[in-house]
């Protein structure tokens, strides 16, 4: 099994220690040519959605990465990945891969029920620490930081995990995306999930 992670910007060096972790191979994907690569799986990591997205139109990736997500390829989207992979962002008209049917917010929250702030990066306000259930999984542990939430989800969308009654995980088809970074927890379940989604990519496809 070899998994893409998407290594333009963000936390993916995290991610490659779980899967270091789980002794599975990984590619990372900075340049169009490593998409040529044969891969079963990817990660979107957390990061800076809106430079994430610049880049890989900049690197022209964007589009192999799009078609390879609508065709089935199994996708692990954290944090800014899940901003990536909505079909809409609330107050903003960006798009981005669009393929999870979706909106999500840039706003964020924290571990007590405050008004939600408009999100601002390199600011502490909104990063927290709990345990939750997550479909399927049971009670897992879930680090926020700064993390936008889904404001909504199409009927066909499964939510997977709610915090604070703000939808923090769903799954759709081959898409997993989670508003959390379960790469700097030690539970490995979330990771595990999607490696089993990416051996039977056609039951994900369904």
């Amino acid at each position: 099994m070899n998994i893409g992670v998407l290594a333009l910007q963000g936390a993916f060096i995290e991610h490659e220690k779980v899967l270091d972790k789980l002794g599975v191979d990984y590619t990372e994907l900075r340049q169009k040519s490593d998409l040529d690569t044969k891969l079963d799986g990817i990660i979107l990591p957390g990061g800076e959605s809106t430079v994430q997205g610049k880049l890989l139109r900049e690197l022209d990736m964007f589009e192999n990465i799009k078609e390879q997500i609508e065709d089935g390829l199994p996708v692990l989207a954290t944090c800014a990945g899940m901003i990536l992979l909505a079909k809409d962002i609330e107050d903003d008209d960006t798009k981005h891969l669009s393929t999870l049917p979706i909106t999500v917010t840039r706003k964020y929250f924290c571990s007590m029920n405050i008004e939600a702030v408009r999100n601002a990066y390199g600011r502490q306000l909104g990063s927290f620490y709990t345990e939750s259930d997550y479909e399927g999984l049971g009670e897992i542990p879930m680090t926020f930081i700064r993390a936008p939430f889904v404001a909504e989800a199409k009927p066909e969308v499964d939510v997977t995990a709610v915090v604070n009654d703000n939808i923090v995980g769903v799954e759709y088809k081959n898409q997993i995306a989670i508003s959390f970074h379960p790469e700097l927890d030690e539970s490995t379940k979330i990771h595990e999930r999607f490696l089993k989604m990416c051996e039977s990519p056609t039951v994900a496809q369904a």
